[in-house]
């Protein structure tokens, strides 16, 4: 049996699994799971987190198995995708730096006050945001006039 059969059948197998689980869902309620949520309990719903959990895991290994597999076999490749790591690391450090932790007793966090740490991070967070937004932007930007100029 070759990967791409084993592969159709565990997804046919998850699905099915999905499925089931979903129909147990709507077959509870909404009552009944609202109830259970207020009592901690998450019995109904676990299941199907679990099938969730295992579909994320299993795409997350595969994407990260053949992007290494394809960067080590197609070499051109290694360059660039090496460049625009460095740069998405670069606009973190400099969000990061220029991120303040002042505002830290504004917003909470767990019911709690959030932290400086944690306020520093939210900032840094929104600060890469912006200058990822100003880049795209002025990336579009420049391929339209480009392709307006040819």
């Amino acid at each position: 049996m070759n990967l791409h059969k084993i592969l159709k059948i565990v997804a046919a197998l998850l699905g099915l699994a999905g499925i089931i689980f979903l129909v147990m869902i709507i077959s509870k309620g909404d009552e009944a799971i609202k109830a259970a949520a207020l009592d901690g309990d998450s019995a109904i719903i676990d299941p199907m987190a679990f099938v969730t959990y295992i579909i994320f895991a299993l795409t997350l290994a595969f994407v990260l198995f053949f992007v290494v597999k394809n960067l080590f076999t197609n070499t051109g490749s290694l360059k660039s995708t090496l460049i625009g790591v460095g740069a998405f690391a670069a606009v973190l450090i400099i969000a990061y730096v220029f991120s303040s932790g002042d505002d830290a007793g504004k917003y909470l966090y767990n019911g709690a006050p959030a932290t400086e740490g944690e306020a520093h991070m939210v900032g840094a967070g929104l600060i890469a945001f912006y200058i990822l937004i100003v880049g795209a932007a002025a990336a579009m930007a420049l391929a339209g006039i480009k392709k307006i100029t040819k």
